[in-house]
């Protein structure tokens, strides 16, 4: 690994100072904080010896499309298993059955009125009947789904905590090989 000087070059300027993230997070400190929890998981369907999972397309806040795990909100006298059961189905069109608890997940982020901490939990879960659509979705947020093969999954994903929620799931289906 080359060595870094920290010493300025003669004749080359000292690039610009940035506070932006300073500001950032003064600001986001005096929004209210909002608690969202969330569930969802890995469906899982063996053809031919593969585990293929069901994953989706939804657009980030910057337009782009991404590719996750299937999951969404917690409602009113739901349980995590129940609202993950619910939002795959929703969002892909596939009915499945919890295997396992995979992993949960909080993080934060800000809106433009709040900063929001979600935690967000994941199963493992075995298909058991559908066909692959987002025409459930009732937010049309998911834009398509897709079945893959289990262990191309983490090219696919857009988020690092969905990829080693993938490992897990991975290690799991393969703890006996």
């Amino acid at each position: 690994m080359p060595a870094y000087s920290t010493e300025r070059r003669p004749g080359v300027p000292r690039p610009p100072r940035r506070h932006v993230s300073k500001g950032v997070h003064a600001q986001a400190t005096h929004l209210p904080i909002v608690g969202e929890t969330s569930a969802g998981g890995i469906v899982v369907d063996v053809k031919g010896g593969i585990p293929y999972a069901a994953i989706i397309a939804r657009r980030n806040r910057a337009g782009r499309i991404e590719w996750c795990l299937p999951k969404g909100h917690v409602e009113h006298g739901e349980t995590p298993e129940q609202a993950a059961l619910r939002e795959v189905f929703e969002e892909t069109g596939i009915q499945g059955r919890i295997i396992s608890h995979l992993a949960t997940i909080d993080y934060w982020f800000s809106g433009h009125d709040r900063r929001v901490h979600k935690v967000v939990h994941h199963y493992l879960m075995d298909y058991l009947s559908g066909h692959i659509t987002v025409e459930g979705d009732p937010d049309h947020e998911a834009e398509d789904a897709a079945w893959i093969p289990l262990r191309e999954m983490t090219r696919q994903l857009a988020y690092p905590n969905e990829r080693r929620i993938v490992g897990i799931a991975l290690d799991l289906l393969y703890q006996g090989d």
